[in-house]
């Protein structure tokens, strides 16, 4: 839906807010805040549905409220003195004031509007423990299953301008099949077993549920030890492999001393305790890591991103499991062919590893990237070169 008000207009599909065509730069969270308030602009909007919409019913502080508002406020061109389109009803809440005009989401190359053929389709199905996963195929290609990995979220990766380029750029050239982990997303939240064992099973659901027998595979980051411990457990259901970002051995395995380690289980501890807060000082660490070379604009999505996907608890364990990951013995016994690719600068998982996982696996063909952010962004060589070489390797 197309929000039109004033010289704004919204698009839901899009998550775009644009002033006069001019987008303009909002936090996902206070997208969802001026969003709700535009579909419920016939009532006032009370501080606890504004908590069960936008913050999914967690408890924050009204320090926390306010400075959304305060933001959502000034992308409108709008105070809390003036309330010309957002007001505030003493002890009652909020309401959008503004004359809004609605019409259907337009079509652009980028848009997801009804006719889109990149439109996602979204469904559920049950891991063997009955945890409902969410999946995602977009796309009408030859197949490719990509596996689930840390921060995985298939509403919010589709939107991110972090990650849609290269979702999108797949889904133009394959059918794309993405799933969200268990505990991450929109599957299950709550899930008690969260192990490596249940990452790889849960991509054979998620593969039994769409009704593929057969198919490429490919793995990011952490998802890449799931994929091989995957093809190596099921040769003939996998094609090609393709594999990103990859590491055979997790930081407390390849920790060279005591230091180290201890680091690392210091990191762990902090995401248990900071992960869920409001101020996102904590989680800039990690997008400093992952995105370093970002605008302002992704790096406020992946701060958000990373608090809207998992919970500290869920977040910690999967800091925990993916630190433990070791799939050298692994790798000798992967027997369809393998694409490997690392950037050279990589800032989270450093070049060296994804070299150990070529050299590992027999016959993989070791493509080096330029860049340092471990997901390329839109306008990196890296991204364009990333979709080169899978076409490449599965088409010809």
């Amino acid at each position: 839906m197309l929000y039109r008000f004033e010289s704004y207009a919204l698009d839901s599909d899009r998550r775009e807010l644009r002033l006069g065509g001019e987008l303009v730069a909002v936090a996902p969270q206070v997208f969802d805040l001026i969003l709700y308030l535009l579909r419920n602009r016939t009532r006032v909007v009370s501080k606890d549905d504004l908590l069960a919409a936008v913050w999914d019913g967690r408890i924050v502080s009204e320090s926390a409220l306010t400075t959304r508002l305060n933001a959502a406020r000034h992308a409108l061109g709008d105070s809390g003195e003036t309330q010309r389109l957002i007001r505030t009803l003493p002890r009652k809440g909020f309401r959008f004031v503004g004359d809004v005009r609605e019409q259907g989401a337009i079509s652009t190359s980028a848009g997801t509007s009804d006719d889109d053929p990149l439109r996602q389709d979204i469904r559920y199905c049950r891991a063997v423990d009955g945890v409902r996963l969410a999946y995602a195929t977009v796309g009408t290609g030859p197949r490719l299953l990509k596996a689930a990995n840390y921060l995985n979220h298939l509403e919010y990766d589709w939107e991110s301008p972090v990650t849609q380029h290269l979702l999108r750029g797949l889904g133009g050239i394959f059918t794309l099949l993405r799933y969200d982990a268990r505990g991450n997303g929109l599957s299950d939240r709550e899930a008690a077993n969260v192990s490596f064992d249940a990452w790889v099973s849960d991509l054979e659901s998620v593969a039994d549920a769409a009704g593929w027998d057969r198919f490429p595979l490919m793995g990011m980051s952490q998802g890449c030890a799931v994929s091989i411990a995957y093809a190596v457990r099921h040769p003939e259901r996998v094609s090609h492999l393709i594999l990103y970002g990859s590491f055979a051995r997790g930081r407390l395995v390849r920790a060279a001393n005591d230091e180290q380690r201890e680091k690392i289980n210091a990191m762990e501890t902090l995401v248990r305790l900071g992960w869920g807060e409001e101020n996102a000082a904590f989680r800039q660490m990690f997008t400093s890591q992952f995105v370093p070379g970002g605008s302002k604009e992704q790096i406020d999505w992946f701060n958000e991103l990373q608090r809207r996907t998992a919970s500290p608890e869920c977040a910690a364990r999967y800091f925990r499991i993916t630190n433990d990951i070791d799939v050298r013995a692994l790798l000798p016994k992967v027997k369809v062919p393998t694409l490997v690719m690392h950037l050279r600068d990589d800032a989270v998982h450093a070049f060296e590893f994804g070299r150990e996982v070529a050299a590992g696996i027999p016959g993989a063909h070791f493509v080096p990237l330029p860049g340092r952010n471990h997901m390329p962004l839109k306008d990196d060589p890296a991204a364009a070169r990333m979709l080169t070489e899978i076409k490449r390797f599965l088409i010809g």
